[in-house]
């Protein structure tokens, strides 16, 4: 057994329909919007002793998008979660909330009440959103230094509510018919630039303690937030160097904030494509990617790397040397930050280039392969000190979302880096092992 142990969350994003996986006839696609599906999902990854189940959000829609693609429907996160805690014991239940479209003490009351559902198992994810302000009256999103201060902000704010109403507050004294200590109870009145809450809250503080906060920080302002508060930081790394680059980059800056970044686990997200064989995986991998939008693709090189690859050929070889600013409208500069650094690294021609995760927005680490290929690679990441775990994105068909749990992390914890069993019932005491 080693002395680190992998910490590992398991995606609710359907990522197993991705693509054209949605259409084969053993996708069960048609249960997207049936709790049932996903609390046996919570029982499988519970079974391989996951440390949290992990469903992000959005807040906006693209009817075309949508069209061909499942991801963007979806129920809502919180109350998806609240769902399953009773279904569970032991798995952490990690819902997302925005800052920018929300109010602290509506999420405050939320992520307490859910903390108290699941008896202590309740995280949450914190993002500024990237889009949606059509749905909540703002003619425009905000930009991001605007947007880390609200968070910042706000998650202070929520912090406050919580420890406002302390569980020792509750007293419940039938004889002297006293329920709380309201001497206990404070009123945190915050008032800043974005948000003036008054408080306290009106659900006690679980006596597990604080519900643990994740935060997905790529840009400068987004990595300096996620140091400051964050238990959890999810990231988009491709390759083993972008993620060591990344967890030494966040650990030097909780150092400066004077945390320990022993505390703190840095998981990017894996997308695995798993069969039988390595043939298999890879047939499965490019089965569930034909469909995906070639125009899409093209425009995302275009507006990423600043050229214009219309009158290119398929063999042309897009290198550093072609690239050129970045242009202000992208939608995502972290994203296009990766695919630029991907350019300057690598030398592809323009097919290749589009068969790269980076190329679809999302710049995930990527394994298609054998469950043992899977852990071999892993257990290299880990070992390099590149990360302290990952979010599992099963690809492809739910087949590997099954090897995942049902080879892979027994697998992992044969080999000794990941547990046999839980030592905890709560998502805190999973996070310090």
């Amino acid at each position: 057994m080693n002395d680190r142990q992998l910490c590992v969350g398991l995606s609710l994003a359907v990522t197993w329909f991705s693509g054209n996986a949605w259409r084969r006839n053993d996708s069960h696609v048609e249960d997207i919007l049936n709790p049932t599906y996903y609390i046996n999902i919570a029982k499988l990854a519970e079974k391989a002793h996951v440390d949290f189940l992990f469903r992000p959000d959005s807040l906006f829609v693209d009817p075309k998008a949508l069209s061909h693609s499942v991801g963007f429907c979806a129920l809502e996160p919180t109350l998806l979660m609240a769902a399953i805690a009773p279904h569970t014991s032991h798995i952490g239940l990690l819902t997302t909330a925005s800052t920018t479209f929300n109010e602290p003490y509506i999420i405050a009351r939320q992520l307490q009440s859910l903390h108290h559902i699941s008896h202590g198992r309740a995280a949450w994810n914190i993002v500024t959103a990237l889009d949606g302000h059509q749905n909540f009256g703002l003619p425009h999103m905000p930009d991001v230094g605007i947007r880390y201060a609200k968070a910042k902000e706000f998650a202070m704010a929520v912090k406050k509510l919580w420890r406002s109403f302390p569980h020792e507050a509750l007293t419940i004294d039938r004889n002297e018919g006293k329920f709380v200590t309201s001497e206990l109870i404070t009123t945190p009145d915050v008032r800043g630039d974005y948000f003036s809450v008054k408080g306290p809250l009106s659900v006690p503080m679980h006596d597990s303690g604080e519900v643990p906060l994740f935060q997905a920080g790529a840009s400068e302002e987004g990595r300096d937030f996620a140091a400051q508060i964050a238990d959890g930081i999810f990231a988009a790394c491709p390759d083993i160097d972008s993620a060591k680059s990344y967890r030494d980059d966040v650990r030097a800056r909780m150092q400066k904030y004077q945390r320990n970044p022993n505390k703190v686990k840095v998981l990017p997200g894996l997308s695995l494509y798993l069969a039988a064989s390595e043939e298999q995986a890879k047939a499965l991998y490019l089965e569930s990617q034909s469909s995906l939008d070639i125009n899409r693709k093209n425009q995302f090189i275009c507006d990423s790397l600043g050229i214009d690859i219309t009158q290119l050929t398929e063999e042309t070889e897009i290198c550093a040397s072609l690239i050129g600013p970045l242009p202000d409208h992208v939608r995502s500069r972290t994203h296009s930050e990766l695919l630029r650094r991907l350019v300057k690294r690598e030398t592809l021609t323009l097919a290749e280039l589009r068969k790269r995760p980076e190329v679809s927005a999302s710049a995930h680490w990527q394994i298609v392969g054998t469950v043992e290929q899977a852990a071999d690679e892993i257990i290299e990441w880990f070992e390099k000190d590149a990360i302290d775990g990952f979010i599992a994105l099963p690809g492809g068909s739910e087949e590997s979302l099954k090897l995942v749990c049902e080879k892979l992390l027994p697998l992992l914890a044969e080999r000794g880096y990941f547990r046999r069993q839980y030592t905890h019932t709560t998502l805190r005491g999973h996070l310090s092992e």
